[in-house]
């Protein structure tokens, strides 16, 4: 009788070690993204979910939508949601909008994004009031900057094509750039550019008809998948022109001014976390970065004969020679 007492005591002892034993549920993680391979984001923010402790496949595993064009984000981003996922991370307008409509209950986090009470993602940056908060910077304010750089860079410009998304195009950002171009006097000549066919004709038609002296690529992810060509042919045309992100300049491209998205990516794994332990969107402000970053490719500088002006130079946080 007292062997069977040991072996039940023994059980009992053992069983609740066993049962602390046990992995720990998987959190899901749904990614949707609309720039596949173009940015870093979304590596930066996995690295900083790995940096607070969530490994991939133990912890964590990220369930990944990924296309380049904007219409197909709906679909992408109910199958996210009917894939169980407890956060959903995104980044720019329409991938955003695709999320909100998906959902009113899982908490979303976007990484990257210019306007969003404008946009009706928050109802205010400090009081989001719904189940989306995250990153944002003032795009407004870049589109009107890189105007202003374009400006010091090419002597006596006057004309200036611009390329955007077509019907994706933000509006406000078209706003600001046109807003912008009436205070310092130049003329826009607007190219609408939605397929990656569509770019020669633009720039034969903004070199040409427009007789362009310089080139304004409007920030989408888009173009940012795409800048290996934009590179191409701004050179074969011979168009200086202003990107969004370093990424740009790194890839052959002359100049850029933009957020610093890596990081951007990075901070917003806190507000994963966050949630992963009972935080609420409503409950979390959104974050407008200042941190803006001005490179300058002067190897393309050169081939169009450009000479960049010292205080362009001076000004500079990445310079490729």
């Amino acid at each position: 009788m007292r062997r069977r007492e040991f072996l039940a005591g023994l059980a009992a002892a053992v069983c609740p070690l066993a049962a602390a034993a046990q992995p720990q549920p998987t959190r899901l993680i749904g990614i949707l993204s609309n720039a596949p391979g173009a940015n870093s984001m979304f590596e930066t923010f996995v690295e900083g979910m790995r940096d607070l402790g969530y490994v991939e496949g133990r912890d964590v595993a990220y369930v990944r939508r990924v296309s380049p064009d904007p219409d197909a984000m709906p679909a992408l981003a109910a199958e996210l949601v009917h894939s169980g996922v407890e956060v959903l991370v995104t980044a720019g307008p329409p991938a955003v909008r695709a999320c909100q409509q998906a959902t009113k209950s899982i908490p979303i986090v976007f990484l990257a994004v210019g306007n969003p009470v404008t946009s009706g993602f928050v109802a205010s940056l400090a009081h989001p009031g719904g189940n989306l908060t995250g990153l944002s910077f003032d795009n407004d304010f870049l589109s009107g900057k890189r105007l202003d750089l374009l400006r010091q860079l090419v002597a006596n410009l006057k004309q200036v094509a611009v390329f955007y998304a077509g019907a994706h195009q933000s509006k406000s950002s078209m706003a600001a750039t046109e807003q912008t171009a009436q205070k310092l006097g130049l003329e826009l000549n607007w190219q609408p550019v939605a397929a990656a066919e569509a770019f020669e004709p633009a720039f034969a038609a903004a070199a040409a008809a427009a007789r362009a002296q310089a080139l304004d690529v409007l920030a989408h992810p888009f173009f940012n998948e795409n800048r290996a060509r934009l590179a191409e042919l701004a050179a074969k045309y011979r168009l200086p022109a202003i990107y969004e992100t370093g990424e740009y300049v790194r890839s052959g491209c002359l100049m850029a001014y933009g957020p610093l998205f890596g990081d951007m990516g990075r901070r917003g794994a806190a507000f994963v976390d966050q949630f992963l332990k009972g935080a609420r969107p409503a409950d979390l402000p959104v974050e407008v970065t200042t941190r803006f970053q001005l490179s300058i490719n002067l190897t393309a500088a050169k081939a169009l004969g450009l000479d960049v002006p010292p205080t362009l130079l001076a000004g500079a946080d990445e310079v490729i020679e």
